[in-house]
């Protein structure tokens, strides 16, 4: 309804007729310019203007508690003559509403990135559904503080997550982040840079002693369960990793050149990767009786399938070897230990380990003090034969 406001109506006879939940004085000296007011009773100034797509829209400009009619006219003016000039009051407004949501970017964007690219793509759609989801499912990319990141990662603590665990969350906030910016879905920065990990140092490798190394073998050597007993064998022998050993094919044998071809859908960096066979290896090969029958090396004889797990069996030979905390994945670690108590370089370790960086071997590095303490002794040698001769 349009009306010739004055400060008296608004202060005196502004109010919504009865059985109406709501209603517009429009202002019959502005053009877009009413006043709002709701079934509670409350009045509030705004300009109607279309943007450049011919849309109507709504700008507020204030209560009729907080601002007279004449400032709310001169602000509405003011308004229309740089929605004239092509502003759009509503234009911030709008671009932050264009930023998706935290689930709107994982769930849309970053899962169908990822998932052809990152072997592990299923462990970060876990993260985000366990707890990240709960916390910033909601919340648009540009909402995000770094402040909130840090709480949520120092929080993951309080749950019981272990330290390593809680920087994978921050880890996975960090990329999605990243790809936000790279694709152009966020222009602030990343909310999750420069959070400095917990970086607690959590690795465990249980190396094995003579005598525990002699029971492994001889319970590999005489169980009855062959064929996980070979797939341990030859874990030890050659430094794989465990699906690279489950999913080995005949075709990826190599006996004349003595090499096992990886294929990188099956190697961790992605890489076909070529691993010598030694003679222990061999060995392992020479037992099996699946080549020219099957594709793959090892088969479950009750499925006739390849072996998806071995967990099970694994968990009964440690147990029957009197070596119940070892894992599979430490008879890759005591490949590597072989090799540098043998005197070999990281280099080469790195080299047989199929790691893209020789930092990643150092770990292994500390094995080495035996061969260093026969490297240091040889120089005592030396000086007690040339104080023999000075003698």
């Amino acid at each position: 309804m349009k009306i010739a406001l004055t400060q008296h109506y608004v202060d005196h006879e502004l109010r919504a007729p009865v059985g109406l939940p709501r209603f517009e004085a429009v202002d019959a000296a502005l053009p877009g310019h009413y006043i709002l007011v709701s079934a509670t009773g409350t009045a509030t100034y705004f300009l109607r203007y279309k943007d450049s797509s011919c849309k109507t829209c709504h700008q507020k400009i204030g209560r009729t508690t907080d601002i007279s009619l004449a400032d709310a006219r001169k602000k509405a003016k003011a308004l229309k003559a740089e929605i004239a000039l092509g502003a759009d009051p509503h234009a911030e407004a709008k671009a932050r509403k264009a930023v998706p949501t935290f689930s709107e970017f994982f769930e849309e964007h970053y899962l169908p990135y990822v998932k052809p690219r990152k072997r592990s793509w299923k462990r970060d759609d876990e993260l985000y559904r366990l707890r990240i989801k709960k916390v910033f499912g909601q919340v648009r990319l540009n909402q995000i503080s770094r402040q909130q990141v840090q709480s949520f990662h120092t929080d993951l603590l309080e749950e019981g997550l272990a330290h390593a665990t809680a920087d994978l969350h921050l880890k996975l906030i960090k990329h999605a982040c990243n790809l936000a910016i790279d694709w152009g879905m966020l222009t602030e920065k990343n909310p999750a840079a420069r959070i400095p990990l917990f970086n607690v140092d959590n690795k465990v490798e249980n190396y094995l002693k003579e005598a525990q190394l002699e029971s492994l073998l001889t319970v590999l050597h005489t169980d009855e369960n062959r064929p996980v007993c070979l797939i341990a064998l030859l874990l030890i022998s050659t430094g794989c990793r465990l699906n690279e050993i489950l999913s080995a094919k005949w075709l990826q044998i190599d006996r004349v050149n003595r090499v096992f071809r990886v294929e990188a859908i099956n190697s961790k960096s992605k890489r076909v990767r070529s691993i010598p066979l030694n003679d222990s290896a061999l060995e392992v090969l020479d037992q099996l009786d699946t080549e020219g029958k099957f594709e793959h090396l090892f088969i479950n004889k009750q499925t006739e399938k390849p072996y998806t797990t071995i967990m099970k069996v694994w968990t009964r030979l440690r147990s029957k070897a009197g070596l119940p905390h070892l894992r599979i994945h430490d008879l890759r670690h005591q490949f590597a230990s072989f090799l540098v108590n043998s005197g070999r370089t990281i280099f080469e370790v790195s080299q047989l380990l199929g790691h893209s960086d020789s930092k990643v071997t150092a770990r292994y590095a500390h094995l080495s003090s035996k061969t260093l303490q026969d490297a240091s002794n040889s120089a005592s040698v030396v000086m007690k034969g040339a104080m023999k001769k000075a003698a």
